[in-house]
């Protein structure tokens, strides 16, 4: 079995397109006006982002997402873009639970990790 989609609620449509286009490399499949963009990356996962402007999205507390990359380098590149894009993090790279692992946190309160356990 095969997680194949995932449906993410949003608070800003192009924030969020704009973050998954330019840091994980997804490509906008279909848009329907401010409300639904449809995303997919290299490898078949299809990311719709779903915005309702009339509720504010939260997520639970330990709610992430996690994307692993094959090389600690990938992590550092990855950093790079953050940085270039103006997105804060708490800290840099870090060994975590035997992993390359960097948080940070987006689109109104989501969190985000990048890892790679290639050590």
């Amino acid at each position: 079995m095969k997680l194949n989609h995932l449906n993410l609620c949003v608070n800003n449509l192009s924030e969020a397109r704009e973050i998954f286009h330019n840091l994980f490399d997804f490509q906008l499949l279909d848009q329907k006006g401010d409300v639904i963009a449809v995303m997919t990356d290299r490898n078949g996962f299809t990311l719709v982002l779903q915005s309702n402007p009339k509720e504010v999205c939260t997520y639970p507390k330990d709610f992430h997402l996690g994307f692993y990359v094959e090389t600690k380098s990938d992590v550092d590149q990855f950093y790079t873009k953050l940085i270039e894009a103006n997105i804060p993090t708490e800290h840099e790279p870090r060994i975590v639970r035997n992993g390359y692992t960097l948080y940070f946190t987006a689109l109104g309160g989501i969190l985000f990790e990048v890892t790679c356990f290639n050590l």
